[in-house]
């Protein structure tokens, strides 16, 4: 067993899927869900998510290891306050999917009796809250870590340990560099998905079927994550808009001009990158 004791705060969908893979893999002897709501905390104790919960962050205090699953703009408030509970040599990590404020915020401010490492496993779903959570849910996933050169080296090696145990795939990024990748692969997707949904007009809704239904299918995503996802990553995510206009210009250029070269290029060179990620 890695940890005695594992603290979570956010038992949402991946807070709750973090306290049943850590049980279920023997990552973790106990379970405290750390939240606002305590209904909804109530609920999740009562499926075997978490073993106690509380809605004080001082409930941390008994942990070896604290991982933070609330939003992108809630992590690193959360994680300085949680710290003037926590023992000497706990380990913090996270799940936010923006990596570059959260790292520089926590890795200046935390004290020296708190280990930080950044982390990001690459697993979700349009799905919501701690009643979809499942334990193989970060089987065969990949978990960015983003130590920097201020980053405790050990405290890298047992986070990697510990999100290994959930059954992830660990690889090591800057955090610039996880926001840049992740601007391209996550949130410009879902940006995508939510205007081409909000593009839709009520009088074709009859007319949706199997593509347009999938490729907006992320659009359901809560507004309120997505929202500070965006302002957390936003430079980054210009960037990869920047790149996507580019090719979207390209497209224009080439229907105007009935150019089949062109667009039978561009479909060809997406679906060899599709068929290359797999199913």
């Amino acid at each position: 067993m890695l940890f005695d004791s594992l603290a979570i705060v956010g038992v949402g969908l991946i807070g709750g899927s973090v306290g049943l893979a850590a049980k279920a893999r023997a990552a973790t002897r106990h379970v405290v869900g750390v939240g606002r709501n305590p209904g909804t905390l109530a609920q999740a104790k009562s499926l075997g998510v978490i073993d106690e919960f509380s809605t004080d962050l001082a409930a941390v205090a008994t942990a070896d290891i604290v991982v933070f699953c609330s939003p992108v703009d809630q992590i690193a408030r959360q994680a300085r306050e949680a710290a003037n509970y926590a023992k000497p040599g706990v380990l913090f990590t996270d799940a936010g999917s923006t990596k570059a404020n959260i790292v520089r915020d926590l890795e200046r401010q935390l004290p020296v009796h708190v280990r930080f490492v950044g982390a990001h496993p690459l697993a979700g779903s349009e799905k919501q809250g701690a009643e979809n959570a499942r334990a193989g849910l970060f089987e065969e996933r990949v978990c960015v870590l983003t130590p920097t050169t201020m980053t405790d080296i050990a405290a890298v090696e047992r986070v990697s340990l510990f999100w290994k145990a959930l059954g992830c795939n660990v690889k090591r990024l800057t955090p610039e560099e996880h926001d840049l990748a992740l601007a391209t692969t996550s949130h410009l997707p879902h940006f995508v998905a939510a205007l081409l949904a909000g593009q839709l007009p009520e009088k074709w809704r009859d007319f949706t079927a199997t593509g347009f239904r999938d490729t907006t299918r992320i659009a359901v995503g809560d507004p309120t994550l997505w929202t500070a996802i965006a302002i957390e990553n936003s430079l980054a995510i210009s960037h990869a808009i920047d790149q996507f206009a580019e090719r979207l210009g390209v497209l224009s250029e080439a229907l105007l001009k009935s150019d089949g070269e062109t667009l039978n290029h561009l479909l060809t060179e997406g679906k060899k990158v599709r068929d290359a990620l797999g199913s």
